[in-house]
């Protein structure tokens, strides 16, 4: 195990070499644990094609599920960015599918999260209105607000999140909760066009709820872009807080 100068540090694992924050509080609210694999002593067969392992056909963990398979059901390596992994790591084909789109979303929708997008945003019960550009931190931990006023929302202290939709209708909204929204196809330039976004989280010292309502503004493409990258953002969290 060795220390680097930004405050992380690279771990082997079983199933790799890991670069994760020296200190565990500092995680990304989007990393996934290392599953724990599967006893070889209870996995005899491939638990996908039911091949007998012997002397010739090998028994391989898959780093994100942990269960067992022969090289042909587990043969191909993927980055796995949520757990940290510095080389692709060998998976199954199920979960490889799964992590080349978080691959994706690494590589495209957290580039559109820090870069911000711009949105007229209402705190509690007020009804004033603030100008406001909202951005991931670059630790992805935190949502910055930045106006004439500045603050920031832990991502997890997020207690809910909704997605206000404009449809095919002019003028129609619709307000979609989390789930509703997983299997939904929400574009920037599709029929179902992000408009804004609800929040309710939890304010540093506080068990009480505060709700933060967004509209996008001024630029409304990058704002919409933007709010479909925190849709994706939001499946990863939850993901993460359920493992």
């Amino acid at each position: 195990m060795s220390a680097l100068p930004d405050g992380k540090k690279l771990v082997r694992s079983p199933s790799g070499l890991r670069m994760v924050p020296e200190n565990g509080a500092f995680n990304s609210p989007f990393s996934l644990d290392e599953p724990q694999w599967v006893p070889d002593k209870e996995c005899p067969r491939c638990m996908q094609c039911d091949t007998k392992f012997d002397f010739i056909t090998r028994k391989h963990h898959c780093r994100r599920c942990g269960r067992c398979f022969c090289d042909k059901c587990c043969s191909q390596k993927v980055a796995l960015p949520r757990m940290c992994f510095v080389d692709p790591v060998r998976q199954c084909a199920e979960c490889s599918l799964i992590s080349q789109k978080e691959v994706e979303f690494y590589d495209k929708q957290l580039k559109v999260l820090t870069a911000g997008g711009t949105f007229m945003v209402k705190v509690g019960s007020s009804e004033k209105s603030e100008t406001m550009v909202c951005r991931l931190s670059n630790n992805h931990r935190y949502l910055f607000l930045d106006g004439d006023s500045h603050f920031e929302v832990e991502l997890s202290r997020i207690s809910s999140m909704q997605v206000l939709t404009e449809g095919s209708t002019p003028g129609e909204k619709d307000i979609c909760s989390y789930t509703s929204l997983l299997d939904s196809q929400i574009s920037e330039g599709g029929s179902l066009r992000a408009s804004g976004m609800v929040l309710q989280y939890k304010p540093p010292g506080s068990q009480n709820l505060q709700e933060l309502h967004m509209d996008t503004a001024d630029d409304k493409r990058v704002a919409s872009a933007w709010l479909v990258a925190m849709h994706k953002a939001a499946k990863l969290l939850y993901e993460s807080r359920d493992q």
